[in-house]
């Protein structure tokens, strides 16, 4: 039986026995390569990109009210 953690937020804890590692693809000059790969200036540059947010206004059924 497994325990289940809930913190105060509603987010799930884990042990660290049972996450799993996730590899982070970003695109750089047109190509998809992970972020592991890059060397320590990109890796740099990477973690200072400000990352797009979708706001809500636009969904796939209906278009953009004005």
């Amino acid at each position: 039986m497994i325990d289940t953690v809930i913190d105060t937020k509603g987010h799930i804890l884990l042990k660290e026995s049972e996450r799993t590692r996730t590899e982070v693809w970003t695109r750089v000059m047109g190509y998809h390569r992970p972020v592991s790969a890059f060397n320590p200036g990109k890796k740099s540059e990477h973690s200072e990109r400000i990352h797009f947010k979708e706001n809500g206004l636009y969904s796939r059924n209906n278009e953009h009210r004005r």
